[in-house]
């Protein structure tokens, strides 16, 4: 078949970019033939997969994705494009993958009532609307039941076109045992006592992935366990704002910034906990990575994946509406139970369900039925 897909930017780590690739690659080595059309790639480009980078310059956001979407209506209008999958909410497309949460849910539900009536809020509604509204006839991938709670109450009629597709970890992050040749190398690298505590938070885009949050927790420990602990933050992002948040709470020397990376089996095997306070999350891939190599998980119920922390029994999960006294608190009883709960067994158990990493093969065959069902 022929393939046309859609993301407004391609980079090695981040989480929709991660499914983007694995369909992409599942897709091309059942014969697909495919084209990406995009405004920026950074990484390889895999062998046999034409790459198209829309020529859009302006930095408005909203122009881009006006600019984007419309350069890439007529591209496909004077080609045979096949069907048009979109990892963006962009118009126009046979199959939309919602890696991102409800736009209509976070600007109702998180924001003032005056960002109503922003450009910002007028263009990300009418794309949004493009895709869910009544009368559209895209069908919507979705990673959680969480997206699907949000989208049916802001847009009723979408119901019969979102279907849920199951994680897509990758089978390289599935292990047996905890490297603990690995952990001890790791954080003799970094410096690291043999008593002390390593939390782990991995992520691009700090502020939606709650970092404040987590270094507020971190700063609210009590004193002798927060002498023995140290804070890894990993991800593609400025962190200028938060490492000064961290100076404020008087935390800095806890603290510790890296960019985003390929060795991540690495720091999960080294890290003690995982600590993942996200304001919004479609699903979180990471949670589940980290409950599979056997680190415990402490999270919030906005994460599409935190229902497997509660199902695998790997780690604790922060209610809804968020309270910081409450992560403070599970932080500091996590951090107090390491070496007696089960958390870390019973996640290494929760890795050997095969459905965790069968997301590429299960969007490739949807395509190729819709495809059947619509030639």
């Amino acid at each position: 078949m022929q393939l046309s897909f859609l993301i407004y930017s391609y980079f090695p780590f981040g989480g929709l970019q991660r499914d983007f690739l694995r369909v992409v690659l599942e897709c091309l080595s059942r014969g697909h033939d495919i084209t990406v059309y995009t405004l920026s790639w950074d990484g390889e480009i895999p062998e046999g997969l034409t790459v198209v980078i829309v020529p859009v310059t302006t930095r408005n956001r909203i122009k881009r994705n006006e600019a984007f979407s419309a350069w890439v209506q007529t591209a496909l209008s004077n080609q045979d494009a096949g069907l048009v999958i979109g990892f963006n909410k962009v118009p126009h497309c046979d199959i939309y993958f919602a890696a991102d949460p409800c736009f209509m849910e976070k600007a109702m539900e998180q924001r003032g009532f005056y960002y109503r009536f922003t450009p910002r809020f007028r263009h990300f509604r009418r794309f949004e609307e493009a895709v869910f509204g009544a009368g559209q006839k895209t069908e919507v991938l979705i990673l959680s039941e969480q997206q699907r709670r949000a989208f049916e109450r802001y847009y009723p009629d979408c119901s019969k076109r979102l279907h849920q597709v199951p994680p897509g970890v990758s089978l390289d992050r599935r292990v047996d045992n905890i490297d603990l040749k690995a952990r001890e190398e790791l954080r003799r690298e970094l410096g690291m006592k043999e008593e002390s505590r390593l939390i782990l938070q991995i992520g691009s885009g700090f502020r939606v992935k709650g970092v404040d949050r987590s270094l507020r927790a971190i700063a609210a420990l009590p004193g002798d366990v927060l002498e023995k602990c140290h804070y890894l933050l990993i991800g593609k992002d400025k962190p200028d704002r938060f490492l000064r948040l961290a100076e404020r709470l008087n935390i800095a020397k806890q603290f510790t910034v890296l960019q985003g990376r390929d060795d991540i089996p690495r720091f999960l095997a080294a890290a003690d906990l995982m600590l993942h306070p996200a304001y919004s999350e479609s699903a979180g891939y990471v949670l589940l990575e980290a409950t599979i190599a056997g680190l415990p998980v402490l999270t919030t119920a906005s994460c599409g994946y935190a229902f497997h922390i509660k199902k695998a029994q790997s780690g604790l999960v922060c209610d809804e509406p968020f309270d910081q006294r409450q992560l403070n608190d599970n932080l500091t009883q996590m951090l107090n139970e390491l070496d007696t709960a089960s958390w870390s067994a019973d996640g290494l158990q929760y890795g050997k369900r095969d459905e965790l990493y069968s997301q590429a093969a299960f969007v490739s065959d949807f395509i190729e039925n819709f495809s059947a069902r619509v030639a």
